[in-house]
């Protein structure tokens, strides 16, 4: 109570006589040690800015959060806004679903790398899939030819899913698959898989990427059109969060944004934008947001820059959570929650050598 009485809206996180003494003190070191040394001794740089040209203090102090109100704009992890996480305990309960990005050219090739990775210790999978399967097309379709099998595994069957699932269990194992313009078909691949494992609908745990919209904007793997394809992905929200309650039904995506060339802040505007399409049209189809709001899930790309990263994770916490419940009305708070993946920058790593 005296936590809340000192953090509410009109009072400053700080006592008032507390700034005054670090004002000063910060002006005191500013003349006597700052101005000194940088006389003697430039900084490397005349400016150092963040991701998105915004510039970078020298340091910070209370002074930049004395008007900050904990409660309201930071919280406690778990609770709205979710700012600071979604679980209470976040990696002190839980560590984050460790899955490397793998799909050989065929589905035995794949099959054993996966059973390799999960023997090291991996706690999921992430299937990647190649051009034909993302775009629609057979391997013996001449449109595939010198495509197949290059950047993830063909799947032209369900003869190929049992093949890549063979031994492994699905009521143990989540399955992240990286598939768009055919996401549906994929996912109905897997759920028959599941059932031939004898594992309930309920049980199974993945993601389907599932996100249309920035393969208009950054990749391109698409094949309908912009509405049609959206409708499709409606559907998905419909029968899979009555039916799939544990299955993330998209991964709305930053992360190809950022590698076009976005930047943090661009990144988590557009991906935002994109959730709050999906979520107008799922609502215009007559869905409730309190019910399929659960089955969302994010995909961020993740620099260099630690700290930058780490506010920009929370920063987009905060505003799906606020989207979700004054702009679209929720009352779920699990259908606030922002949940995401991330993947290292394939843009900041070192080029290949020859």
């Amino acid at each position: 109570n005296i936590l809340k009485n000192l953090l509410w809206e009109e009072i400053p996180m700080f006592e008032r006589e507390k700034i005054h003494e670090i004002e000063k003190s910060k002006k005191e070191w500013k003349e006597k040690k700052l101005e000194p040394t940088l006389s003697r001794f430039p900084e490397r740089k005349q400016e150092f800015v963040t991701s998105y040209e915004d510039e970078i203090e020298r340091l910070y102090t209370p002074l930049d959060i004395e008007n900050l109100d904990y409660i309201k704009d930071l919280g406690f992890p778990g609770e709205y806004p979710f700012t600071r996480g979604v679980q209470p305990t976040m990696y002190r309960g839980k560590l984050w679903t460790m899955r490397q990005y793998a799909g050989f050219g065929s589905a035995e090739e794949s099959n054993k790398r996966y059973k390799y990775l999960l023997e090291q210790g991996q706690t999921g999978l992430s299937i990647a899939f190649d051009l034909p399967t993302q775009i629609g097309f057979d391997s013996d379709d001449p449109m595939s030819e010198g495509e197949v099998g290059k950047v993830g595994v063909a799947i032209d069957s369900l003869r190929d899913m049992e093949i890549l699932f063979d031994g492994i269990p699905l009521d143990k194992v989540s399955v992240s698959m990286t598939i768009n313009s055919t996401a549906m078909i994929l996912l109905a691949m897997l759920m028959t898989i599941a059932k031939k494992q004898g594992v309930p609908y309920e049980k199974l745990r993945g993601t389907i990427q599932n996100d249309i919209l920035k393969e208009y904007i950054a990749r391109g793997t698409y094949i309908f059109p912009p509405k049609e394809s959206m409708k499709l992905i409606v559907d998905i929200f419909d029968y899979g969060s009555k039916n799939l309650p544990k299955f993330n039904l998209i991964s709305i995506s930053g992360y190809h944004i950022r590698e076009a060339g976005a930047n943090a802040v661009q990144e988590v505007a557009f991906t935002l934008a994109d959730g709050i399409s999906y979520v107008e049209a799922a609502i215009k189809a007559g869905l409730d947001p309190n019910e399929f709001g659960r089955n969302l899930s994010f995909f961020f790309n993740a620099h260099n820059n630690f700290l930058e990263e780490v506010a920009k994770f929370r920063a987009a916490r905060k505003l799906w959570a606020k989207i979700m419940k004054e702009r679209f009305g929720v009352t779920d708070e699990k259908a606030m929650k922002l949940k995401f993946h991330t993947q290292t920058a394939g843009s900041t790593l070192t080029a290949q050598q020859p």
